[in-house]
Parts: structure tokens; sequence; C-alpha cells
């Protein structure tokens, strides 16, 4: 399967595209893709959107989930607020990605850095519908922490 992307205006086309960087790597890295090729600084407890410079053309039946990568998480706190973010397929607006530092120190977002991986996976769209009453399970109403216990 190939995903399709246009370049925004403004962005930097000598950026890599999305790639994935093993054999067996389930996400492929995007990179940071800022328009004026300057470097960000994220403060402590700070998010931004982070411009990747492209845009997508996701095949029907598919979404992008955008995630973390774990070596900037450990090293410096840097997270995705809303992860894993979800790209629709009818969506052909700027891919952005929200990178907040929970880390101590400022982490500053360099031009063409790899910020976050794109996870292509299909998408099952269901009905949603109102019942008298729901099957029993050996879990039951057992809520967060539950499963864990015995």
């Amino acid at each position: 399967m190939q995903i399709r992307l246009i370049w925004d205006d403004g962005a930097d086309k000598d950026v890599p595209l999305p790639a994935y960087e093993t054999a067996g790597a389930a996400g492929a890295d995007v990179r940071a893709n800022f328009p004026e090729r300057t470097p960000l600084i994220l403060h402590p407890g700070e998010r931004a959107l982070i411009p990747t410079g492209m845009r997508l053309a996701i095949p029907e039946g598919y979404e992008v989930q955008v995630r973390p990568r774990s070596g900037l998480a450990l090293k410096h706190g840097i997270a995705l607020i809303n992860a894993p973010g979800t790209i629709d397929s009818d969506y052909r607006g700027p891919l952005g990605v929200i990178l907040l530092n929970t880390g101590d120190a400022p982490f500053t977002v360099e031009h063409g850095m790899r910020i976050a991986q794109l996870v292509v996976a299909p998408v099952v769209q269901v009905g949603f519908e109102i019942a008298e009453a729901l099957d029993d399970t050996e879990r039951g109403t057992g809520g967060f922490g539950s499963t864990g216990q015995g």
C-alpha cells in the first residue's frame, strides 16, 4: 500500500518523507518541517503544534495513528498530549504533531528532527444501538485495575 502526500506551501522538500528506520518497525518516523527552518524551544509544561510540512491521502478503510517516540519520552520527557492521535481517511489538511514537554528542562525541536511515528491501521465502523441488557462476563462491572487482581 502507498500513502500519497503533497507538500504544504513553504515546506522544506529536502526533509525526508516518513520512513521506517528498521525492517521490523511498526511506525514510520515523521519529522518537524518548519517553514522558517528555525528551531522551536519547548519549555517544561509547554505544548506546541509542530508542522510536518505535508498533507496525506489515506485510503478509505484506514487511519494513520500518530504516536510518540520512546527515546524522546525517556530522555527528554517529550510526549504527545493526545497519543495516539488519529488522522482520518477523509482529512486532507496539514499534518501537525502536538508535542508536550513533561520534562524539567527546555527542549529544542530542530528543523528536520524525528518527532513522532505514524502507524497505518485498518478501521472498522460499527453501528450503535440501545439494548435491554448486556451479556454477563467473568469481569462483569469491575473497573480500573480490576483485571490485575487475583
